[in-house]
């Protein structure tokens, strides 16, 4: 017993001293400089007055761009959701083949692992200017993290439910019906909805590569330093994505 309490010690303070050695080397590959910061005082201090005060007169305009980036991760969302379902039944392993679920997998994993802003400049060098594109490309980067989730959660039913099921002689479409769906719904609705919030965040950045919505303005008022301008812009961007986190709340408690 003693042994193996030291055994579990040594491991705890090798994996914690293996943390700490990781963070300590990021930080200074990071180029952490502490001097230039607080020599960047004036700068930061410069920036943030020409905010003030805030310019109101492109209320409309921002208002209008807004609702097209709140469009654009709406219907991103929507079109990644109608194809991460499918690909998430076929990624998860207590519903289909190993040799199905796996590559499945891997594609997610593949999808996942392109940058957002990289496929935001194929889309719109494919489709062209506007918001067409940033909705490809939210939906495309969407796929692979919702398909994950997807699988995830249709992975944690409790096999036992799911073994009654197939007991009483049910189809593999009605187990999955009956036995998987019903435990995944409500966090399905909790991961999609966070998502969304998620793509409005995202959407906003799209502009800068000519995607449409609320990005746009935000890289045409920074280059023309109109931070008064800018302002107004971060205020509705929080204001949005203050909305969509209560919406997630109200989904979580009625899912249950």
């Amino acid at each position: 017993m003693r042994r193996e309490r030291a055994r579990r010690l040594r491991y705890k303070v090798c994996g914690w001293l293996t943390g700490s050695a990781l963070v300590g080397w990021a930080f200074w590959w990071s180029q952490v400089d502490l001097a230039a910061l607080v020599r960047s005082g004036p700068r930061w201090r410069d920036f943030f007055t020409r905010m003030v005060p805030p310019d109101w007169s492109v209320t409309g305009v921002v208002l209008r761009s807004t609702v097209e980036t709140l469009m654009i991760a709406l219907a991103g969302t929507a079109l990644a959701v109608v194809l991460a379902l499918p690909l998430g039944f076929l990624a998860a392993s207590n519903v289909t083949p190993a040799w199905i679920a796996q590559p499945v997998k891997w594609l997610l994993g593949f999808i996942r692992s392109i940058p957002l802003i990289l496929v935001a400049f194929v889309c719109v060098m494919a489709v062209g200017l506007g918001p067409f594109p940033g909705m490809l490309a939210i939906a495309f980067h969407s796929l692979g993290m919702l398909g994950k989730f997807y699988a995830e959660e249709f992975e944690t039913a409790d096999p036992g439910i799911v073994a009654a099921i197939e007991g009483t002689g049910a189809s593999w479409a009605q187990t999955v019906r009956y036995g998987v769906v019903p435990q995944s719904v409500p966090q399905i609705f909790s991961f999609t909805v966070y998502r969304l919030e998620m793509n409005f965040r995202d959407s906003a950045v799209l502009g800068l590569v000519g995607a449409g919505g609320i990005g746009y303005y935000i890289q045409l008022y920074m280059r023309s330093f109109r931070f008064e301008r800018v302002v107004v812009l971060v205020v509705v961007v929080v204001v949005v994505v203050t909305l969509l986190d209560q919406l997630t709340f109200w989904v979580r408690r009625w899912a249950r």
